[in-house]
């Protein structure tokens, strides 16, 4: 233990900048304990439990921070390639130390265990730099407790030196807020018959109170009257009706609304807000959206118990719960035999065109799913089958999505729905043939399916669809009225899957439960996701799409009821910036993941031809604009169609990286002469794994800069500046993504013509010494020759491109081509994806620099010698000049 004491503490670097600040206490539990001095800690390997528990008091409101420490692996560990040896839990506090359940931290993700995570990978995939973990304190935190707890590890962990730096208040959009002062906040529900709803959820106070808010209850009948209190749980006050008070006795103080409907009631209607008559307005706001399911007897968990039940039979035992008399499940079908229009198929239409991933030949279904190669599916399958070994492929197939297709076949229908009932069969809930089964991307398809499917058929089929269906839209409701997955495509997947599972079976006791739960996570998802003048918040512009693709289809299915409209409006706002970061060639940037084998240009047709309130075409309207440009949240792009020199492109991203995406803030791509030279890493979630995945989501994979040898972390880019110069346009970015002891800025000139561009870097940090290298990643197919220390030649189909470092500040440290460099997998270096789950080896450019305090220096990139004079005279502009001396 002494041995991997002392390499925890040898990772550990002085660094200069932003002082430090040290945990104030340390806590230990399930074998986790102290190591050989102060500021070492070990954690035994007993996955959850054993843990090294971290205070820091303080903190820099509305800054980004940068926890670091040293890591020191057992020289045995056999989960040395996981992504997630080690969780590092994260629990913001209010100033009187009360804990905060914020719903979205910039820098780190949701999780069950700790309220907010980062995950450690393995040794192998860890450099010998401390690890670093940024994230963005939000604006009610004044301390923070951390928990480093063992995960996958095998052996002990040791870890070193932790501390915590401030950087400067971050100059991005705060996350939103929801203050009770003024209007407050309303939510109405519709009601189940008899079952009470229980909703949870945090107050934050900016000082303790007793009165901090309170909430006002209207139960009305279906008729829409409101029915007169008292209500159970609720206090009359005269003037407001029945009446629930909200402590904040501590400042963040969580609460529990047990709401038990009188009789008759069929919704409720919930409005938050501040007591009027209080001597002193009270600070006081609502912590994320409040978390609603139905009382316990009603939770999925207890109805289904330990007992393996048949869908029926889950009915069955639902309505004896209920107190309902034996034939009622019958009538709670009643309706269903219209079925409902499927709302995710549409937006993977949308997305694919028409749906082909299944035929009919013979008497088998051939399937081609995930784009993978056909598969007959067994006349009997068992539902644990995966013959790719693919987990992309599974969840499609468990998805049961190609159904759909399959039942637009002659014939198919029938199938179909026999294939449906025999997958409800062999999958009770308690016992799933395959636990992917249960993943949000496989649950929410299959239950837009289902609802599809109730459409004609046999009567002891429909019996068995309609009962699973039911069953579906109960696990749907659990996730959706979690809150867990609002920020992400999952939560819109699984609200418009319980959406359409709810029209199905109008006659159900719960459809409208769902219905109201669905439209409201609906409006709240949209919200965090898609702002009104279509800024998004994912960095990704495949997942833009396909936000939008699905904003489209549930806006169609909800036509003029809401959210429909509002949805509808910011779809439109968004489009047109995305159509017009098309290329050429009718590819939108490749960054963050972005899936191969997918036409971007007809996507965008597709959306643009239904979605345009003047059904107007965008890709055409992009390639008539007199300016040749497109924006939207986060990225830019240039354009230039020459009909003797052939079209260019250039993007680049500088949009906010998030906890477990890619980290690509400032990388760009570059095309010239109809051709593609500086591109992406590429991948796409749910298709590569391990070090494949874990390289593609690095900073290694994308065109950055990296200083010291330590990877950019969670942070935000601005544009700072965009200046227009003789024949070129100069962009100025300023970032925090490399924590707070570095001061970054980046540079790009970029012709007018799109000859040529250059890219320049300028870091900051007091210190003896200070270097950072760039990389730049070429296509597979192009041969890449180095002719001296600051130049190279790129050569592909015939055409060239020069490429020449030149040093602003500091010096130049060499240029060095890898391609395929796989001996260790933390530095895994020139590869790209394959689009099917493996690496393909492709040329990147590595150029350095050093020197003291400020360096800054970059890559000229030219397609002849003209445009690299015309970029060479312009980095001597004044304007420049100025930006480099920062």
């Amino acid at each position: 233990m002494d041995q991997i004491d002392e390499q925890a503490a040898a990772a550990v670097s002085d660094g200069e900048g932003a002082a430090p600040l040290l945990p104030a206490a340390s806590r230990y539990a399930g074998g986790a304990g102290p190591g050989g001095r102060e500021g070492l800690h070990r954690i035994a390997p007993n996955n959850r439990f054993a843990r090294v528990g971290l205070s820091f008091s303080d903190l820099t409101p509305g800054s980004w921070a940068c926890l670091r420490f040293g890591l020191a692996f057992d020289a045995d560990e056999a989960a040395a390639l996981a992504v997630d040896a080690v969780a590092a839990g994260f629990d913001f506090l209010a100033a009187d130390g009360s804990s905060l359940d914020l719903d979205h931290v910039p820098g780190l993700a949701r999780s069950l265990l700790d309220p907010h995570v980062a995950w450690i990978p393995g040794p192998a995939l860890l450099g010998a730099e401390p690890f670093r973990i940024a994230f963005r304190v939000p604006d009610q935190a004044r301390g923070v407790s951390v928990t480093l707890r063992s995960w996958r590890n095998t052996g002990d962990v040791a870890v070193a030196d932790p501390v915590l730096r401030f950087g400067a208040p971050d100059p991005a959009p705060v996350p939103r807020r929801c203050p009770l002062s003024g209007e407050g906040l309303r939510f109405d529900y519709a009601l189940a018959e008899d079952v009470a709803l229980v909703l949870r959820g945090q107050i934050y106070a900016a000082r303790a109170d007793e009165h901090a808010a309170r909430v006002r209850l209207v139960y009305r009948d279906a008729a829409g009257a409101e029915i007169a209190p008292p209500y159970a749980n609720a206090v009359s006050v005269p003037g407001l009706g029945a009446v629930i008070n909200l402590s904040a006795q501590p400042q963040a103080r969580r609460f529990t609304l047990t709401l038990r409907p009188p009789p008759g009631a069929a919704a409720v209607a919930l409005d938050f807000g501040a007591w009027e008559d209080a001597q002193t307005a009270s600070e006081s706001e609502l912590i994320g959206q409040p978390e609603l399911a139905l009382e316990d007897d009603f939770r999925l968990e207890s109805l289904c118990d330990d007992d393996v039940l048949d869908a029926p039979a889950f009915l069955t035992r639902l309505a004896d719960r209920l107190g309902l008399p034996e034939g009622v499940p019958a009538s709670w079908r009643a309706g269903s035999a219209t079925g409902a229009a499927p709302i995710l198929a549409r937006a993977r239409d949308l997305r694919n065109g028409p749906d082909r991933s299944a035929r009919i030949e013979g008497e088998s279904v051939v399937l081609a799913l995930a784009g993978l190669p056909d598969w007959t599916l067994p006349q009997a399958p068992d539902w644990r089958e995966d013959p790719f070994r693919s987990v992309a492929w599974r969840l499609a197939y468990q998805s049961l999505a190609w159904l759909l297709p399959l039942a637009a076949l002659p014939d198919g229908a029938a199938r179909a729905r026999t294939i449906a009932a025999a997958w409800s069969r062999a999958n009770p809930w308690s016992q799933p043939a395959d636990g992917l089964s249960l993943h949000p991307a496989a649950l929410a398809p299959r239950g837009d399916v289902l609802a599809s499917l109730l459409t004609g058929g046999d009567e002891p089929t429909r019996v068995e669809i309609a009962a699973e269906a039911a069953r579906q839209g109960f696990a749907l409701a659990e996730i959706v009225g979690q809150n867990t997955l609002a920020r992400a495509l999952h939560g819109i997947q699984a609200a418009a899957a319980l959406l359409a599972v709810a029209r199905a079976l109008p006659g159900f006791a719960f459809a409208p439960y769902w219905d109201s739960l669905a439209r409201d996570s609906l409006t709240h998802g949209f919200d965090a996701l898609l702002s009104e003048a279509g800024a998004f918040t994912d960095a990704a512009p495949v997942r833009r799409l396909d936000l939008l693709s699905h904003g489209q289809a549930i806006a169609d299915a909800l036509g003029e009821t809401e959210p429909g409209p509002t949805i509808r409006r910011r779809v439109e706002a968004a489009l047109p910036g995305l159509a017009g970061l098309i290329d050429r060639g009718g590819r939108l940037p490749p960054f963050g993941d972005a899936p191969a084998g997918l036409d971007h240009s007809a996507w965008i047709a597709r959306l643009s031809s239904r979605g345009h309130s003047q059904g107007h075409d965008l890709v055409a309207e992009r390639d008539a604009a007199p300016v040749p440009e497109g924006r939207t949240a986060g990225m830019l792009a240039l354009r230039y169609d020459g009909m003797e020199q052939g079209w260019g492109h250039f993007a680049l991203t500088h949009t906010a990286q998030s906890p477990h995406g890619h980290r690509d803030c400032t990388s760009f791509t570059f095309a010239t002469g109809s051709r593609r030279w500086i591109v992406e890493g590429g991948g796409a979630e749910g298709v590569e794994v391990g070090p494949a995945r874990h390289y593609l989501l690095s900073p290694r994979a994308h065109n950055v800069a990296i200083p010291d040898g330590c990877e950019p972390v969670a942070g935000s880019g601005t544009l700072s500046a965009r200046l227009t110069l003789d024949g070129a346009q100069a962009l100025m970015l300023s970032t925090t993504v490399h924590g707070p002891d570095y001061a970054h800025a980046r540079l790009f000139l970029v012709l007018d013509d799109l000859s040529g561009m250059a890219v320049i870097d300028r870091f900051m940090r007091v210190g003896p010494s200070l270097s950072f290298e760039g990389l730049l990643h070429l296509p597979p197919d192009t041969l890449v020759a180095l002719s001296s220390p600051r130049r190279a030649l790129a050569q592909q189909e015939g055409r060239r491109l020069e490429f020449f470092a030149i040093p602003l500040k500091g010096q130049a440290a060499g240029l060095e081509v890898a391609i395929g460099r796989s001996d260790r997998p933390h530095a895994m270096q020139g590869f790209c994806a394959t689009g099917s789950g493996g690496l393909r080896p492709a040329p990147v450019l590595r150029y350095a620099f050093t020197g003291r305090d400020t360096v800054c220096g970059g890559v000229v990139i030219a397609a002849d010698a003209e445009a690299e004079q015309r970029l060479v005279r312009l980095l001597a502009d004044d304007a420049v000049r100025r930006w480099v001396e920062g």
